[in-house]
């Protein structure tokens, strides 16, 4: 079962989002994490800390498992 994250917003970015999960505590942390860890999104893999994700987007995060992504209200 995948972990859910409701946003509030039209997108939240792959940096972003490892901070929401407690993955990493800043940016610049994303990105260290980014360069020795592989992430999938929607069953592609993709290292971007600017990547958008949007409502109903699956990420693979390595440690934590899936995480889906929602529209909060």
């Amino acid at each position: 079962m995948a972990e859910t994250v409701k946003i509030n917003s039209e997108f939240v970015t792959l940096g972003q989002l490892l901070q929401m999960i407690d993955v990493v505590s800043t940016g610049g942390m994303a990105k260290a994490y980014l360069s020795e860890n592989t992430i999938y999104i929607n069953g592609e893999q993709d290292n971007r800390r600017g990547k958008k994700l949007r409502n109903g987007d699956v990420i693979l995060v390595p440690g934590i498992g899936k995480v889906k992504i929602e529209q909060g209200k």
